[in-house]
């Protein structure tokens, strides 16, 4: 019997930063016998037929880690025979985990694709069995565990869109209120590419979760108002309206900065919806007319007034084009094949 223990914060289809996981779960239960979710917290219904759950969540950062653990050590007693451990985004889970499943021979995998480097990160990945991430370099630390996967994209979450029929380019930004998302740039080149003369619009939606984001957006208002920019600036969006607000867009804008291969632009892709971004990450999956350089209003700029030129056939040519490549590297599907392969599971 294959078994997979899959740690994660939460598992919830209305999160709105962690709903993704949801496929990801009932993919990797497709190829399974049984997943185990450890998480903070799970939502009914969630899960497939042939998962089952523990929740650790306690008010207490010592009462979560004693749940944690007292959960995982009960999980490996019933069994450590294709049993592999999958942590989820979190260094911690990893760290928590392989004190108990690697002297057992239980594989433990840390799932991460983020810029940040921390202390705890480096702690995980050396107690990690294996590193999975997006792409090599979507892992910040140099490291010869690192295995590549792709994403984890829902193909049928995110049909192909029709072209949207209208004048003017509209574009749409998704994520956080943070920084390092660089909304700044691309609100100075939608400004900029206006004053030139093009007909463009930008809607940024997304959560403030910190005072840091809540401050960052506010920058962000005054921002707006002192160019009089075209844009708006919105709140979070529930994830099922998200493949509307793509169908409703020609592009997805996204500056996020380097070392971490933000979802919604393979989202965007999934969609048959542009997306011009500027990390590196992103070279193999978009072409180069659609990446302009971090930081650089003028390069935007540059790649709104090309993508403005195209005939509506192209652009949807260029769609149809991005969402083979999603499904060729970046689908949930792909994406859970690999993970159990990293597991020995395969």
């Amino acid at each position: 019997m294959t078994r997979l223990v899959f740690v994660t914060q939460q598992v919830d289809p209305a999160h709105p930063a962690l709903a993704a996981t949801v496929a990801k779960v009932a993919a990797l239960a497709a190829r399974v016998d049984e997943v185990v979710v450890l998480a903070d917290g799970v939502a009914p219904g969630a899960v497939p037929a042939n998962a089952r759950v523990h929740r650790f969540a306690a008010p207490t950062r010592l009462g979560r880690g004693l749940r944690f653990g007292t959960a995982l050590v009960r999980e490996l007693r019933r069994g450590r025979r294709s049993t592999a451990v999958v942590a989820h985004m979190c260094p911690i889970y990893a760290v928590l985990a392989a004190p108990a499943a690697r002297p057992l021979g239980v594989p433990v995998l840390l799932w991460f694709t983020h810029w940040r480097a921390s202390g705890l990160l480096r702690v995980a990945e050396r107690l990690s069995t294996r590193v999975v991430s997006v792409d090599e370099r979507s892992f910040p630390l140099p490291s010869r565990k690192v295995v590549a996967t792709g994403h984890g994209i829902d193909l049928d979450e995110f049909p192909c869109a029709e072209p949207r029929r209208g004048e003017g380019l509209r574009l749409l930004a998704l994520g956080r209120y943070s920084q390092a998302k660089g909304h700044e740039t691309v609100v100075r080149a939608v400004h900029a590419a206006a004053a030139r003369g093009l007909d463009v619009r930008l809607r940024v939606h997304g959560p403030t979760l910190t005072g840091a984001e809540e401050a960052h957006r506010a920058r962000l208002e005054a921002l707006v108002r002192e160019l009089d920019a075209p844009v708006e600036l919105g709140g979070p969006v529930e994830r099922a309206r998200v493949p509307a607000l793509l169908a409703e867009s020609d592009a997805l804008v996204n500056n996020m900065r380097a070392g971490a291969p933000d979802k919604v632009v393979y989202e965007a892709c999934a969609s048959c919806v542009p997306a011009l971004a500027s990390n590196p990450v992103f070279d193999a999956l978009l072409p180069e007319e659609l990446r302009f350089d971090r930081d650089d209003p003028g390069s935007l700029v540059a790649r709104l007034e090309a993508l403005a030129a195209r005939a509506p056939e192209e652009r949807a040519a260029l769609g149809r084009e991005l969402r083979a490549r999603v499904a060729a590297g970046h689908s949930v599907d792909s994406w859970a094949d690999a993970i159990v392969r990293a597991a020995g599971l395969a």
